[in-house]
């Protein structure tokens, strides 16, 4: 069980739902009774820390056994971690690492309204250097392949037909692509900023993707404040706690994302124009999207206004040029904060605004076609033989890239169907769907397999079949709320990419910086926003 901690003499808390990707071990009680002031054990943890230093520089303790013990956070004093939490939140306070709180009214409007620290863990989690620079190194290929694989149309249309008999979201979205292959529209100028997430499998300890994220790859801004944050505090507690701060990777994510947006906005050559993000009506993540509207100002004198899809409706127009104006503003890039989700276009209002948009020649982040590449159905696709050798001409980049692959299937394939059924606990079914919370394990992949045998139509085709990946746990503190919690927890890393290229001119591609998602390791889904985790940084190993 785990033990939660907030600033009050005594209290019960009830531990908030945290999700993320795919190991699920035994359920924790949620419900959790904690004292104000447990035994000191700081000089005990302490002495057993450099006892164990001094010991392994004599090799009588192996580098497994240092590394277990180091990272073992649990086992710290709780006045120590009491006072890294302190001063952890006022950091947090001080510095913008703060989203709306979704019990105070209009947290999600207007900003400043609201404000509590964005959850995230006490100290970084550890991750092995060797696959750190291995999931680096492979942002650039994934850039290139988004690029080359929007550019297929048929490929595209090919791929999804099945989902589009299925999936409504999908069938419009793809309804949009057809519409601009008709009219053969040409997105000279495309930008993309993508996040490639993975997980480390303890099994094969191989560094496997989990997806793929080519729209509203957020928590640039607040991903970049982590690491500081951790920076921060190994640079005063790093003594104490057997720590260096050096080993914590900065992360410029949110300036290399603000210089992505900057250049495109110079490429379409229109010092009036402005960029525009696209946001949810309610969006109390939004101060990581403040933090590149406000850096585009000061540092490049750019305006950035904020829209809805139905804002766009109703103050949209194309000029008779392709100019898209909307409220009388001429838009050079279009950045998508929302889009992502079948939630985001409630009403007819919405789908015109992504077509309007879309016949324009602004600069879309993501184009339709860069859009349909992130979905589960086009990765399982590229996931099969000689389908990566159709895009990319390297064989050691294409090698690199088949490396991280994790298992991934149609369920129109009866044998892996049955085999999931048998052992649904080795997979995870996943529909065309971003944003946390919609994926299938456990018992309910073998329920919903045999429903849609059982109904005999063509509902499969809705969803993929993944290897499910069994990731290391490690011992993590997690805050939330101004309390924190120790629990036992798994962590996905994201790696950000960023390309831009103006026709056969490549002007960006770039791995920009990271995102660590820690959760407990009891849930399943991973999104920080959905409020299934909690935001981490890396220490490398």
């Amino acid at each position: 069980m785990g033990v939660s901690l907030c600033f009050t003499t005594s209290a019960t808390y009830t531990l908030p739902s945290f999700s993320s990707s795919y190991n699920r071990s035994p359920s924790l009680s949620q419900t959790l009774f904690f004292p104000f002031c447990p035994k000191p054990l700081f000089s005990l943890n302490l002495n057993l820390n450099l006892n164990l230093m001094s010991k392994s520089k004599c090799g009588n303790v192996d580098d497994h056994t240092l590394t277990s013990s180091l990272f073992d956070y649990h086992r710290f004093d709780h006045q120590l971690l009491q006072s890294i939490a302190y001063d952890s939140l006022v950091w947090a306070s001080l510095h913008g690492l703060l989203v709306g709180h979704k019990s105070i009214q209009n947290s999600g409007t207007v900003p400043g309204v609201g404000l509590v620290h964005a959850p995230f863990a006490l100290l970084p989690n550890p991750f092995p250097e060797i696959h750190w620079k291995q999931a680096c190194h492979l942002a650039p290929l994934f850039n290139e392949l988004v690029d080359r694989v929007s550019l297929d149309g048929k490929f595209l249309q090919e791929s999804l037909s099945r989902t589009k008999k299925v999936d409504e979201f999908t069938s419009r979205l793809l309804d949009i692509h057809s519409k601009m292959l008709e009219i053969n529209k040409k997105e000279d100028i495309r930008l993309g900023l993508h996040r490639s997430d993975y997980m480390l499998d303890e099994q094969t300890n191989s560094l496997l993707q989990i997806e793929l994220n080519t729209i509203s790859s957020s928590f640039a801004g607040l991903s970049s404040l982590v690491s500081q944050l951790h920076r921060n505090t190994l640079s005063h507690y790093g003594k104490l706690l057997g720590l260096d701060s050096e080993r914590v990777p900065a992360n410029n994510s949110v300036n290399l994302f603000v210089e992505a947006l900057a250049k495109a906005w110079s490429e379409y050559n229109n010092p009036r124009a402005v960029i525009m993000f696209i946001v949810q009506a309610e969006e109390r993540n939004m101060y990581d999207q403040h933090f590149l509207s406000v850096y585009l100002r000061e540092r490049h004198h750019i305006t950035t206004i904020r829209k809805t899809l139905a804002e766009v409706d109703q103050e949209g127009e194309l000029l008779p040029d392709g100019t898209l104006a909307v409220g009388g503003q001429a838009i050079a890039v279009i950045y998508f904060r929302a889009g992502y989700t079948p939630a985001d276009f409630p009403s007819e209002s919405e789908w015109r605004a992504r077509l309007l948009m879309e016949q324009s020649s602004a600069i879309k982040c993501p184009s339709i076609s860069y859009h349909l590449v992130g979905t589960k159905k086009i990765q399982q696709e590229l996931a099969k033989p000689n389908v990566l050798e159709r895009f990319l001409e390297n064989k050691d980049d294409i090698a690199k890239l088949r490396e991280c692959f994790a298992g991934l299937w149609s369920l129109d394939d009866s044998d892996i169907a049955r085999k999931a059924i048998e052992r649904p606990e080795l997979y995870v079914m996943k529909p065309q769907r971003e944003g946390g919370g919609n994926n299938i394990y456990g018992d309910a992949v073998r329920e919903t397999l045999q429903k849609l045998q059982k109904a005999g139509s063509e509902e499969d085709a809705a969803y993929i079949l993944m290897q499910r990946i069994f990731p290391t746990t490690s011992a993590a503190i997690l805050m939330r709320d101004g309390c924190w919690h120790k629990d036992h927890a798994v962590s996905e890393l994201g790696i950000y990419g960023t390309y831009l290229r103006n026709k056969d001119k490549v002007i960006m591609n770039n791995q920009s910086g990271y995102l660590m998602r820690t959760k407990v390791s009891s849930s399943d889904e991973g999104g920080v926003a959905a409020g299934f985790a909690v935001l981490d940084s890396v220490y490398l190993t």
